[in-house]
């Protein structure tokens, strides 16, 4: 379990950013797998999800999830879509005793907290979603609720720049959405690049006057605390586990 020092200092809220340890799953979703999308033993994932919830005093059916699909999609909850299928990748409310999960397995998971209006919410930022502007919509969407702000993000455990191997295609993709992009990226081996995708996601949101702290881990090279698509994709592995983070309006 990993938190920001900034929201633990807040008594307003509660989150964690979950290592993948403590849980009931086996083989390589051993063990807090709280991937739904998984092919793990769906009995284990709602078992690790019920834990997560029990970790944080929050009711199993208060932690809300989305289906994924590295978009720039955002959802405010509200009492009337509770209860329907959420299809994006951020989510913010301001409902007490509602908590709001990310999964990640190399993508960042971004926790964010508006201090001024007591608003919560969670981003999952991966390449494409971060490129497409999901953190700038979710910035957006909380300004729209109220244009007095102080929002602060703390940027999860996602996959680091020494760990995450692009190829050209990838590089100039970048480079034809912004030139400035270039710094993101330096030399690794004859069309192989490193990206920087933590650096990438955090000057989005310190471009949109969001104050920012780390909880700067590794996803792909710390085996022991967390999942990674891309590790276990090199291990030929078949699928993958994804750890949570979840953040909550007490």
């Amino acid at each position: 379990m990993f938190y920001s020092k900034k929201l633990r200092k807040c008594k307003k809220i509660t989150h964690c950013f979950f290592s993948r340890k403590g849980g009931f799953s086996k083989g390589i979703y051993k063990s807090l797998n709280c991937g739904k999308g998984s092919k793990d033993n769906q009995k284990d994932v709602v078992k690790n999800l019920s834990l997560v919830s029990q970790k944080l005093s929050i009711k199993k059916n208060n932690l809300i999830l989305m289906n994924q699909t590295h978009s720039n999609k955002i959802i405010e909850i509200k009492k009337n879509n509770l209860k329907r299928k959420i299809d994006a990748d951020a989510m913010i409310t301001k409902i007490k005793g509602l908590a709001l999960g990310v999964v990640t397995a190399d993508c960042v998971p971004i926790l964010i907290y508006d201090f001024n209006n007591e608003v919560v919410g969670c981003i999952h930022a991966g390449w494409k979603g971060a490129i497409s502007d999901i953190i700038k919509n979710t910035v957006s969407k909380i300004k729209d609720l109220n244009s007095k702000n102080k929002i602060f993000a703390s940027i999860g455990p996602c996959i680091g720049k020494k760990s995450y191997e692009v190829d050209s295609a990838f590089y100039e993709k970048f480079l034809s959405e912004s030139k400035k992009n270039k710094k993101y990226f330096s030399n690794k081996v004859k069309n192989k690049k490193l990206f920087n995708l933590r650096k990438f996601v955090a000057d989005k949101l310190i471009e949109l006057d969001v104050r920012i702290d780390h909880v700067n881990y590794d996803t792909f090279s710390e085996r022991n605390n967390f999942f990674s698509y891309r590790r276990s994709c090199k291990l030929k592995q078949n699928d993958y586990g994804r750890c949570i983070s979840v953040i909550c309006l007490i």
